[in-house]
């Protein structure tokens, strides 16, 4: 019985790990075009505004401007191309502050 569990957790993990390893080591040798790199180098900063911007909308209802505060920092931020767990960082931040103090 526990065999079976180890070997289940083991062949999941196998199943997860390889869609996401494969692109890694495909892309890693291929030379892409200036147009497909620049877009997949937006990708991050597109996976960021889809976390925050349901945050943004409902972080507290009686008092939205905490939340679009907190968005606009991360926003300024993604603009000036910082890495984007300084953005998240940034905006969480400034929501903790707004919260806070209002």
């Amino acid at each position: 019985m526990k065999t079976d569990v180890i070997l289940l957790v083991l062949g999941m993990s196998l199943v997860t790990y390889v869609p996401r390893a494969l692109p890694a080591f495909i892309l890693d040798r291929l030379k892409l075009r200036a147009g497909v790199e620049r877009f997949l180098n937006l990708i991050p900063y597109t996976a960021m505004a889809a976390l925050i911007f349901p945050g943004v909308v409902n972080v507290d209802t009686s008092n939205p401007l905490i939340g679009i505060l907190g968005g606009a920092s991360a926003l300024f931020l993604a603009w000036r191309r910082l890495p984007l767990v300084v953005c998240v960082l940034s905006a969480i931040g400034v929501d903790l502050i707004l919260y806070l103090f209002m």
